[in-house]
This record gives C-alpha cells, structure tokens and sequence, in this order.
C-alpha cells in the first residue's frame, strides 16, 4: 500500500518561507508526476506546482518567482520550497503523486494524496 506523508507546514509571517516534503513509502515502482496542491478557505482546491519523473516543472503563475518544486526520487520524496509568503496563502497544503505499483497483472498506476500539512502565514 502506497502512502504520501506530508511534513514542514507551519506557522510563518508574511514575507517568510517554509520548505514541504512529502515522503512516499510503500512498494512502489515509480513515482511519475508530483504535485503540490493547496485549499485556502472558501476556495476550491488549486494546483500549485508539479514536476515531472525527469524533472520538468510547471508552477501556478501566482507563485512563479518565489515558489521552487524539486523532488529527490532515490528518497522518493518531493519537495516545496515557498519564499515571500502571503497571508491569503494560508491553507492546507497536499501532495499528489501518479505512483505505479504491483499489480495482480503487472504494474498498474494508482493516484494518490497525502493527508495534507497546515501552513498559515500571518500579516
């Protein structure tokens, strides 16, 4: 069984950073695209950022510049590196990965998410 643990949400002033990781465990083939999503109060969940298994990434342009994703697939872990934080930012962060496994007839991929990491940025 696959999971995708979130870690690094926390509690920062506006203009300040926080680095997320989400961790994969499990038995698991490949981890194909990792995305960063997040849910700000009263808005419908967005995709923040996502990179590719070769490394090609893509971000939201509201935080292009001061948002960086990179993963480190021999931990198999991805990463979110968010500088200048803003207020309206504040929300639950989740990691999202196409993951292949093994299947009963081989491989088969699954998506999956994490349960999510607050980070609430303060003014």
């Amino acid at each position: 069984q696959v999971q995708l643990v979130e870690s690094g949400g926390d509690l920062v002033q506006a203009g300040g950073s926080l680095r997320l990781s989400c961790a994969a465990s499990g038995v698991i083939i490949r981890i194909n695209n990792m995305n960063w999503y997040r849910q700000v109060p009263g808005k419908a969940r967005e995709l923040v950022a996502s990179i590719t298994s070769s490394g090609t990434t893509n971000l939201a342009d509201s935080v292009k510049g001061r948002f960086t994703i990179s993963r480190d697939n021999a931990k198999k872990t991805g990463y979110l590196e968010m500088n200048n934080l803003k207020s309206e930012e504040t929300g639950v962060y989740y990691c999202n990965a196409g993951v292949v496994t093994y299947g009963t007839d081989g491989s088969r991929q699954g998506d999956y998410w994490g349960q999510g990491t607050q980070v609430t940025v303060s003014s």
